[in-house]
């Protein structure tokens, strides 16, 4: 059975596909058990090859384009970063009728997190701020830019069309005062760093409470470091976001923008998959429930 296709430009990927694609390219992996992993992922497929790695394929061309920035930046992150990142073991190439290039990680162990539903929301929060700290201290030179580097201003246009798509769904008055909130916070004067910029419950994995991996580097790339506050929103209850923020070192500017990243990011996801992706709708209501509740964003509106 094929990977269910959430849009019509997707390759068609299944079990058959990626095991002749192993067998052939890395025959050394022959015949190791090969399982589906079902995840709410929307830009790659993922399979479990044996024990311990996993063949991970691109299912736009969009996304094929990451495969090699992949493998050229995360084993120099990984050995800087205070939690495990996927670290390939093998780059495959197109073949068997699949057109792009992909990818064998070592298998990361660990759960996403449920959002609401976190078992230790300070331990984590502590974990998350020393994660983006690190990351943006990597050396950034010869770093690419980030798929989210733009400046915030540059998405109000797109922002706005989709609280107004959504009023349907949300108190679009308040949606617009905390993203003009942030509009109207200063914009990042310093050198871009190394961020990850999609901190989502699908983008990490925890264990015993604590942060254990991030994971799906797709938007890697250099940035304002307010990008990765979206972490606050997205995995945090509203009583961990100060330690978060306090740990990650966040001015009233930086979380002003971090909490207009988060919004921008959220309305998108929900306007785009509201029909197509139950759980990446599911995890946008909430953020966005998060953001016009926060008593910090009613603060400062």
């Amino acid at each position: 059975m094929c990977a269910r296709k959430l849009r019509p430009e997707e390759a068609d990927i299944d079990a058959s596909l990626v095991r002749r694609l192993v067998d052939a390219q890395f025959p050394e992996w022959a015949g190791l058990p090969l399982t589906e992993v079902i995840s709410a992922g929307t830009s790659n497929a993922m399979y479990r090859l044996g024990e311990d790695m996993a063949v991970r394929l691109p299912r736009l061309a969009g996304s094929a384009q990451d495969v090699e920035k992949e493998h050229r930046w995360l084993p120099l992150l990984a050995g800087a970063l205070p939690v495990a990142i996927p670290t390939p073991l093998g780059k495959g190439t197109p073949g068997e009728g699949y057109p792009w290039p992909w990818s064998v990680y070592r298998w990361l162990d660990g759960a996403n997190p449920a959002p609401g539903r976190i078992s230790e929301p300070a331990l984590l929060a502590m974990d998350l701020a020393e994660f983006v700290t690190v990351l943006r201290r990597v050396d950034a030179a010869g770093g690419p830019a980030s798929y989210r580097s733009e400046p915030l201003a540059e998405r109000d246009e797109v922002t706005r069309s989709a609280i107004h798509e959504l009023r349907a769904e949300l108190d679009g008055d308040a949606a617009t005062a905390v993203w003009e909130s942030a509009l109207r916070a200063q914009g990042w004067a310093g050198p871009a760093v190394w961020i990850h910029a999609d901190l989502q419950p699908g983008n990490v994995l925890v264990a015993d409470g604590r942060l254990s991996a991030v994971i799906d580097f797709g938007c890697l790339g250099l940035g304002d470091p307010a990008v990765d506050l979206i972490a606050a929103w997205y995995l945090l209850p509203a009583g961990a976001r100060e330690v978060f923020r306090t740990g990650s070192g966040a001015d009233d500017d930086a979380w002003a923008r971090g909490r207009g990243w988060a919004l921008s990011v959220a309305l998108l996801e929900l306007q785009y998959y509201r029909e197509s992706n139950s759980v990446m709708a599911s995890i946008a209501r909430h953020v966005i429930a998060e953001l016009l509740t926060d008593g910090t964003a009613s603060a400062a509106v």
